[in-house]
């Protein structure tokens, strides 16, 4: 069942999502070569629960930690660890935060020290189709414009689109419904209506789009090993322009000219 909110139930929610960005904006500070995934996670969690929310992550379906943290060839759903990044490193961060009874959801691709061009080049390519995507979540369009919005931008530029994996409804649940693909026809899907909200998030593969599921039960990482990126937006469904209700803003305020 679609669940459509108020605009108060709206508001509520924009404060969950503005937190996730704020705790991106806070790893923003700390991603860097030598740092390990756990350490990051550790501090996402303070930082979510000294602004009066809980981390959404932890112990759903029994999730481990705060975040999710992929890096390189891992497309989603990795596990913090003590895996020590590195110069050239690649980590796609999905937050999520609980907060007056509503979840927010939110993931960013980020660059540790120097990474190669053409690397760089698939975040680009993966964070712009989020935002062509995010065109598309309007009044009276249907779920499959918005695949089809990211599946065109992203397979012109030689890229592939992971199929297992997709957006999702949002709300007072992390995962509702209707399920989000990044690949689609427009006009078919689910009808979006006013109230609708709904996390978009690309999960883009430099190669193949064929992935594998991890014997941890979590990570997903590319079959050729090659490097995957990861944006997300949560957004609410209005008329004629989507209302963004998470934000890069706190990352690219630290990032600077280094953003993507």
């Amino acid at each position: 069942m679609i669940f459509l909110k108020t605009d108060e139930e709206i508001e509520l929610m924009r404060e969950a999502n503005h937190l996730v960005g704020m705790t991106q904006g806070e790893l923003a500070k700390h991603i860097k070569p030598g740092v390990t995934t756990l350490y990051l996670d550790k501090i996402a969690e303070e930082f979510i629960r000294d602004h009066g929310a809980i981390p959404s992550f932890l112990g759903y379906n029994d999730f481990p930690n705060s975040l999710c943290i992929s890096v390189n060839e891992n497309v989603v759903h990795g596990i913090p660890s003590d895996y020590v990044l590195k110069d050239g490193d690649i980590i796609s961060v999905d937050c999520g935060t609980e907060k007056n009874g509503f979840c927010g959801d939110s993931a960013y691709t980020f660059c540790v020290g120097e990474v190669a061009e053409d690397v760089k080049a698939l975040l680009r390519a993966t964070k712009e189709s989020l935002y062509l995507g995010i065109e598309k979540a309007v009044e009276g369009n249907r779920v499959g414009d918005i695949g089809d919005a990211v599946q065109t931008y992203c397979e012109k530029r030689g890229y592939s689109v992971v199929r297992e994996l997709v957006g999702h409804g949002i709300g007072r649940k992390m995962h509702e419904a209707p399920e989000v693909p990044n690949y689609g026809k427009r006009g078919t899907g689910p009808l979006l209506k006013k109230g609708m909200c709904i996390a978009i998030e690309p999960m883009i593969n430099m190669g193949s789009k064929n992935v594998v599921f991890e014997s941890d039960g979590w990570t997903v990482r590319t079959r050729d090993r090659k490097p995957s990126a990861h944006f997300e937006h949560t957004v609410a469904i209005r008329q004629g322009k989507a209302d963004i209700l998470s934000t890069f803003e706190y990352v690219e305020a630290v990032l600077g000219n280094n953003a993507i």
